[in-house]
C-alpha cells in the first residue's frame, strides 16, 4: 500500500492536513513516498556515488552517528570524509522530515545507523537469511527491540536512472497469521543466556523472539514467497519513502545507490499504537509480550 505525499523540502513546514495523513496512512502499514523529494549531492558527492563501491564484507556502506565512524567501505582519506560527511547530512535531513511530518515522535526518536547501499541488488547471493530479496519485516538478532517500532526513510541517488524496486506482501495481521501456528513455545532462560554470553545487546522480550521467528519463517518458506500477494513498486532517482519495516512485508529485489536512515521509535510516541506489530500480536496471542 503507498501513500504519496508530494512535498518537496526535507524541513517543511509542513500543513497539519499532510501531518494528520502522514501518521494515520504510515502507522496503518503503509509506504509514504515522497515522489518530488530528491536529495541533492554537490560535484564530490557526485563523483564519489560514480565510484563508489563496497568492500566485499557488507553489501552496505554504514555510519554509526554516536561515534561519526562508517563501515564497510575500501576508500580512505578525502573520499571516506566525503562520504561520512554524505551519510551525516542525510541523516539529519531525514530526522528533520520525521520530526516536521510526525511532531510526536520527537520526544521518542533515536537515531541509529545511516546507510549507503551502492552495490545492485539483482543476482546478490547471499544466505537465505540475509537475503533481502525474500519478503520479511525486520527484526534483529542482537539489538532487541521491546517494543520499539523500526522505521526507515530511503532516498534513490542512483545517478543513471536506475529504479529501487520493491515488493510489498499482505497486511501485518495476515501475515503473522501465516506463521503463527507454527511458533514454538518460549524456553525459559534463553533471552537472559543470550544476553549473559554477549550474542544480543539487551534481553529479549517475547516480542523479540516472536518478531525474529516470523521473519525467519517467512524466508524460509519457498512457497509462500512464491504464493504470496504483492505490489511491486519501483523507486525511481530523485525520489524519497518512509516506512515501518518491522509491519511492512517487504523485499528490494534490484537497484542500487539508495541511502536509508533508520529510527527507533518508542511505542508511547504512537499516534495509533493498536496498530502496531506489538499490540496485533498480543491480541492475536492473547498473552503480554514485554
Amino acid at each position: 500500500m503507498i501513500e504519496t505525499l508530494d512535498i518537496v523540502s526535507w524541513a517543511g513546514p509542513y500543513d497539519d492536513n499532510f501531518r494528520r495523513r502522514a501518521a494515520e496512512r504510515l502507522e496503518a502499514g503503509a509506504v509514504l513516498l515522497f515522489p518530488s523529494l530528491g536529495f541533492p549531492l554537490d560535484d564530490t558527492e557526485t563523483a564519489l556515488v560514480r565510484s563508489a563501491g563496497s568492500d566485499g564484507s557488507a553489501k552496505n556502506i554504514s555510519l554509526d552517528p554516536a561515534t561519526g565512524q562508517c563501515k564497510g567501505s575500501t576508500i580512505s582519506g578525502t573520499e571516506l570524509a566525503t562520504l561520512t560527511a554524505m551519510l551525516d547530512r542525510f541523516g539529519k535531513s531525514a530526522r528533520s522530515l520525521v520530526e516536521g511530518l510526525l511532531p510526536h515522535y520527537a520526544a521518542g526518536l533515536e537515531r541509529a545507523r545511516t546507510s549507503f547501499r551502492p552495490v545492485e541488488i539483482s543476482g546478490r547471493h547471499s544466505s537465505w537469511r540475509q537475503d533481502d530479496k525474500r519478503l520479511h519485516v525486520d527484526a534483529f538478532p542482537s539489538r532487541p527491540m521491546q517494543g520499539r517500532r523500526i522505521l526507515r526513510v530511503f532516498a534513490n541517488i542512483d545517478l543513471d536512472g536506475t529504479p529501487r524496486h520493491w515488493r510489498i506482501g499482505p497486511d501485518f495481521k495476515t501475515y503473522a497469521a501465516r506463521f503463527l501456528p507454527s511458533l514454538p513455545r518460549a524456553v525459559p532462560g534463553k533471552s537472559w543466556l543470550l544476553h549473559r554470553l554477549g550474542v544480543t545487546r539487551a534481553r529479549r522480550s517475547r516480542y523479540d523472539e516472536v518478531m525474529l521467528f516470523l521473519h525467519d519463517a517467512a524466508k524460509r518458506d519457498l512457497g509462500w514467497q512464491r504464493d504470496a500477494p504483492v505490489q511491486e513498486v519501483d523507486f525511481p532517482p530523485g525520489c524519497a519513502w518512509a516506512v515501518f519495516t518491522d509491519q511492512v512485508a517487504h523485499a528490494a529485489t534490484a537497484g542500487r545507490n539508495a541511502l536509508e536512515q533508520s529510527f527507533y521509535v518508542e511505542p508511547g510516541a504512537l499516534a495509533r499504537p493498536e496498530t502496531a506489530p506489538l499490540a496485533v500480536l498480543e491480541r492475536m496471542c492473547g498473552a503480554a509480550m514485554v
